[in-house]
């Protein structure tokens, strides 16, 4: 089988996980040689090998029964559409110095940004090389003083690392809610629950920020694996102090209304910290009530039901308004558990689903 050489830009994407719109590729000598620090697909390797091993009377790669220099790549849930490079006439020594002087350049252009990424503590384990590929992946980007890096509400798909300089996180009334350094990663929740970004963040000084793509950002990691022990660490933590934030939540009077957080979840809030107290319950004119001690639940009531039909009825209202009490009396205290905590939450959510209290 005789394989032709033969150059390629990508000129469409849509949800490739792997490549760019502008990034070119080639086969030389029977080799594929992709965008440096991509790793290979080979569903493309072998779109690439079908092109290269057909041809028209003028000797050029071409695929049967599609435009001879216009491909595409849809094997997967992603789409890239590519085209053969109209130069073509050097490619032979004069083409490997181009590619050589390219990959020169972006080495250069890389170097003083594998420097900085070296004091970051997430890439402190990889080589000079292994930096340098990383940089080439990066988007670098200054911010200046008071400068928005990223809003409340946009699109959750990078991540961000402050290379230098100051910059705070602050809610919707521009109130400063934490200050981030030298070395500090923001954007990772977001990217990985596809959520929106939940909080603005502004630059306190002239900062340098090093961005990663959402695509990028997945090739990364599987290139670099001590970079995912590093972001599994940093959002353990998060969910750690997510938790915390939550346990000193409920451990005074917490008001609020059903629409805003489920009773469900008040009650997993309460049952995962082990607290103990009481939740309130103002719906139609009626009060209920929840009991727990130490997590668990001890005690249900509304509107003349009392014990795990109660509970059932409480946890399937969506409306009205929530107190929780910290603390027990001692007659309280001494109730008995009424079931298993996930049993009865299993149970009350089958029960929404069918539909017993619309």
């Amino acid at each position: 089988m005789i394989i032709k050489n033969g150059g390629f830009v990508i000129t469409e994407e849509n949800q490739c996980p792997l490549y760019h719109a502008g990034e070119e590729f080639e086969v030389k000598e029977g080799a594929l040689n992709l965008p440096v620090g991509k790793p290979t697909c080979l569903v493309l390797t072998r779109d690439v090998l079908e092109i290269l091993t057909q041809e028209d009377d003028t000797g050029t790669p071409s695929r049967p029964g599609s435009d001879k220099t216009k491909f595409e790549c849809g094997g997967c849930r992603g789409l890239i559409r590519f085209e053969l490079k109209k130069e073509r006439r050097y490619a032979t020594l004069q083409m490997k110095l181009l590619a050589a002087a390219d990959r020169h350049q972006k080495t250069v252009e890389a170097s003083p940004y594998s420097t900085m990424l070296r004091k970051v503590s997430m890439f402190a384990t990889l080589s000079d090389e292994e930096l340098i590929d990383l940089a080439i992946l990066l988007d670098f980007k200054e911010f200046q003083q008071n400068v928005e890096i990223v809003r409340k509400g946009e699109p959750g798909n990078r991540l961000f690392v402050v290379l230098s300089g100051k910059a705070e996180v602050v809610d919707e009334k521009g109130v400063s809610l934490a200050e981030l350094h030298q070395g500090d990663v923001f954007g990772e929740m977001s990217l990985l629950s596809g959520e929106r970004v939940s909080s603005t963040v502004v630059a306190l000084e002239k900062c340098r920020i090093a961005v990663m793509s959402q695509k990028n950002f997945r090739h990364i990691l599987r290139r670099f694996s001590t970079l995912q022990v590093f972001l599994y660490k940093l959002l353990i933590g998060r969910i750690e102090k997510i938790n915390k934030l939550r346990a000193e939540e409920i451990s005074s009077d917490l008001v609020g209304q059903l629409s805003d957080i489920s009773t469900v979840e008040l009650c997993q809030m309460i049952n995962v910290n082990q607290k103990t107290g009481k939740i309130l319950i103002n719906h139609n004119h009626q009060i209920g009530r929840l009991l727990f001690n130490e997590g668990e639940v001890v005690h249900a009531e509304i509107g003349g039901l009392t014990g795990v039909e109660a509970f059932y009825r409480l946890i399937a209202i969506d409306r009205g308004r929530f107190r929780y009490v910290q603390g027990l009396n001692d007659q309280e205290k001494n109730l008995d558990i009424l079931g298993g905590f996930m049993g009865m939450i299993m149970e009350g959510m089958k029960r929404i689903d069918d539909g017993e209290y619309e």
